[in-house]
């Protein structure tokens, strides 16, 4: 076995041709996220990825048979690597054929870093797993045996969240008029409005605005104009009255999208049009070739109810013997012991505080 640390321009065509049958190979690695796409998709917005992404290709021989993207953290010498398109990214792995046996530590020594840190790393792959610290459900939506049989599964769990957005669908057409769904919208205004939208919620809500850093408007603004068939953004649309009411951004790949950006005109809140703008992305997608809709992790009531399975995710890190390593593992353990604590708000400070700068450390 050989470990190569390569820029992805760097890839050859059979690396790439290697990465693309590894991923197809596996429904688990399916996700657009762990495809080369991606990863040369955030080296060409001009952020961080543009000057510090790499690749670790494993090697059996000439074949390639293991590819893991990183991006070295510039802000402190290159001493930690975080997952390429970070925070933007919600799926991590090790996209690599069934039983490669690997160490990680391995990987890391290869990227002559201290620390690998993830955050959305899937939690089936054996390799991984020991170095995860936490982590959370990612709500999927499957539709690959058509809309009718997943309404007749989410109303047979007890669920009635498709038959009260029904009803509001209803409501709106009553108090308005016939909504209108457009998927796979070119229009750039939307685009720029749902944008606005967010930028507007992230203020409100006082959370960080991730497009301050410039670079993740580049890059969500480069997979919107992508129009190629196996991977890109897609901005689907819900209008009333000729007024936009609510628009989502997903990325795409094969057979999924997987949710991203969401937002509406608050006029419109009572009538829930995020989750009336869902129901017919669902609808159009059992027609399109579509088999699911990747809500990601987060505790929303509304991923709960519309979900139909789960896929697990870790956070953790892997590190060489070192003092970031050991900074790193401590504020684990100052995490773990407080959420073990039972002191209510308080217990989730120390993770929140790690989640907010590893948030700065990932958009500069």
């Amino acid at each position: 076995m050989r470990i190569d640390v390569v820029a992805p321009a760097d890839l050859s065509a059979e690396d790439i041709s290697a990465w693309r049958a590894l991923q197809g190979a596996d429904p688990v690695l399916q996700s657009p996220y762990l495809s080369p796409d991606w990863v040369m998709a955030c080296a060409a917005a001009g952020g961080p990825d543009a000057r510090c992404s790499r690749v670790v290709v494993i090697r059996e021989g000439a074949a390639a048979v293991g590819f893991l993207p990183v991006r070295l953290n510039a802000q402190t010498g290159a001493q930690t690597a975080l997952p390429v398109g970070s925070p933007l990214s919600d799926y991590q792995a090790l996209v690599a054929r069934p039983g490669l046996a690997v160490d990680p530590r391995d990987l890391v020594r290869a990227l002559r870093v201290d620390r690998f840190d993830f955050n959305h790393m899937l939690d089936c792959q054996p390799a991984m797993r020991p170095f995860e610290r936490g982590g959370a459900e990612s709500q999927i939506i499957n539709i690959a045996g058509g809309y009718e049989a997943y309404a007749a599964g989410r109303k047979a769990g007890g669920h009635d969240i498709l038959k009260d957005t029904a009803k509001k669908r209803r409501k709106l057409v009553k108090d308005h008029a016939e909504p209108v769904f457009t998927a796979m919208s070119a229009d750039t205004a939307d685009f720029e409005t749902l944008i606005g939208w967010k930028r507007a919620q992230y203020k409100a809500t006082r959370q960080t605005d991730i497009f301050d850093a410039g670079w993740p408007l580049e890059l969500l603004r480069g997979l919107f104009a992508r129009r190629d068939g196996a991977f890109g953004g897609a901005l689907f649309t819900l209008h009333v009255n000729g007024a936009l009411a609510a628009a989502h951004f997903a990325l795409r790949g094969p057979g999924i999208i997987h949710a991203w950006f969401i937002a509406h005109d608050a006029a419109f809140a009572r009538y829930s049009p995020g989750v009336i703008l869902i129901d017919h992305i669902l609808r159009w997608g059992s027609d399109n070739g579509v088999r699911e809709l990747d809500l990601g992790p987060g505790d929303y009531r509304f991923k709960f109810q519309l979900a139909n399975e789960t896929r697990r995710v870790g956070y953790g890190f892997v590190g060489a013997p070192s003092p970031a390593t050991l900074v790193r593992a401590a504020q684990y353990r100052v995490r773990t012991t407080a959420e073990a604590l039972p002191l209510g708000r308080v217990s989730a400070w120390p993770g929140k505080a790690m989640r907010r700068v590893d948030l700065w450390r990932s958009l500069r």
